[in-house]
């Protein structure tokens, strides 16, 4: 391959690792705006809206304990059996969770066994993109000539946003056609049945796939790890400990200006859910603008520098989520909004080369998959929940605290990572 561009077998490759990633993250995002908007008065009890709010977003953060534990079994056969199959389960349980939630009864009709299925669905959205964003990096970074790594790794995160676009797209397309009753009476179920199309793409891409070559000759030169998680902690534990905390910072940011800013416009600022949606629309873009800046960057120089630099920037734009996202000016929330994701793409674009980067391939899956998910609990699965708390007692400074803290957090990390990660 020439150093200019990738060739066909490669863009094919790549549009499936970001295919994939995207129908992934529609699935996910869907149910973070859902819960922003109505999943607080559909399935709790009659409570403050700030309670129902808050009982929604606990839902939201089940997910992110499940991932964990999604990670750990889908690295496990991914590390022994291969890739690609691995990639196939874990879509079709995300995109089978996702899909029966449009069948859930509310609170009304089926008291509390539609919180209690609710959770079991979101558990099973989490258990499935547990096993996801490590194989799409791995498939993605593990076919990619020398110098290409980190513009590669970046495929599977431009799914990101084209996700959070096609999700709240829609969202927003049906706050303009439904009338707010008809939205929370059927139209939110819309969605998710949805998703059935998007996965059945993700599933015709992926099933085309061959194994990694990376995969291929780990397995040439030994047998597979028994165990790739107990080989993981005994041989690596420094490398998965700081990979955790290194993702902190990216998932923190990403879900306060999503998920959080999403709820919060809407009931303390008291925006329309039509005009918000079309705000964070209008800022999704410098995501995508922030990880392909990245991915060139990290290839140029190193993608641990290019991480550094983000959690740097971000510890900086904690001081403004405040005066901008209270001034109540669209124009400075829309500033805010873009100015972050910005700075997410900066942390989230070179992972895909970074974490794989940490560990050898024979336990790569389970290692990358492993420390994103963790780190995700920490960083971005009770993030909303946190945040409306503090907001509640305090007003948005101390969310712009807690958001520089958590980029804090991940400098630090890295920063002990040089040797692994230089």
């Amino acid at each position: 391959m020439s150093d200019s561009k990738p060739a066909a077998s490669h863009r094919r490759i790549l549009a499936a690792s970001l295919v994939g990633t995207a129908v992934e993250f529609y699935d996910f995002y869907i149910y973070a705006t859902a819960a922003s908007l109505v999943f607080g008065r559909l399935f709790f009890p009659v409570a403050s809206p700030s309670a129902q709010l808050m009982s929604a977003y606990a839902t939201f953060a089940l997910a992110f304990f499940a991932r964990p534990l999604g990670a750990a079994v889908f690295g496990h056969f991914g590390d022994r059996l291969g890739r690609k199959s691995t990639l196939v389960a874990s879509l079709m349980l995300m995109g089978g969770s996702t899909l029966a939630i449009a069948f859930l009864p509310t609170y009304a009709q089926a008291g509390w066994v539609a919180p209690f299925l609710l959770c079991v669905l979101r558990f099973g959205q989490g258990f499935g993109l547990g096993g996801e964003w490590g194989g799409a990096a791995l498939l993605a970074v593990e076919n990619a000539p020398p110098g290409w790594r980190a513009r590669f790794g970046m495929f599977p995160q431009l799914g990101a946003p084209v996700g959070f676009i096609a999700a709240n797209g829609l969202f927003l397309l049906l706050g303009v056609l439904l009338t707010p009753e008809q939205f929370l009476a059927w139209g939110w179920r819309i969605p998710f049945l949805l998703s059935i199309v998007l996965v059945g793409v993700g599933l015709w891409v992926r099933l085309k796939l061959t194994e990694t070559p990376a995969f291929a000759e780990a397995m040439k030169e030994a047998p597979p790890a028994k165990a790739p998680l107990g080989e993981l902690l005994r041989d690596f534990p420094l490398q998965t400990l700081a990979g955790t905390f290194a993702v902190v910072c990216c998932f923190a940011i990403f879900y306060l200006t999503t998920a959080f800013a999403l709820g919060y416009g809407t009931t303390k600022l008291g925006y329309s859910r039509e005009t918000f949606l079309g705000v964070q629309l209008g800022a999704i873009g410098f995501m995508a603008a922030g990880i392909i800046a990245a991915g060139y960057w990290a290839d140029a120089t190193s993608p641990r520098r290019v991480l550094m630099a983000g959690c740097i920037a971000t510890v900086a734009g904690g001081f403004l989520l405040a005066p901008m996202m209270g001034s109540g000016s669209l124009w400075l929330i829309w500033g805010f909004l873009s100015l972050g994701l910005a700075m997410m793409g900066l942390v989230y674009g070179p992972l895909g080369a970074f974490l794989p980067g940490l560990f050898p391939a024979r336990v790569r899956y389970t290692g990358a998959s492993v420390a994103f998910n963790i780190g995700g609990i920490l960083g971005g699965g009770l993030a909303p929940m946190i945040a409306q708390a503090l907001a509640d007692k305090g007003g948005l400074v101390p969310v712009g605290y807690y958001l520089s803290g958590a980029a804090v957090i991940s400098l630090v990390a890295l920063l002990f990572l040089r040797r692994q990660a230089e």
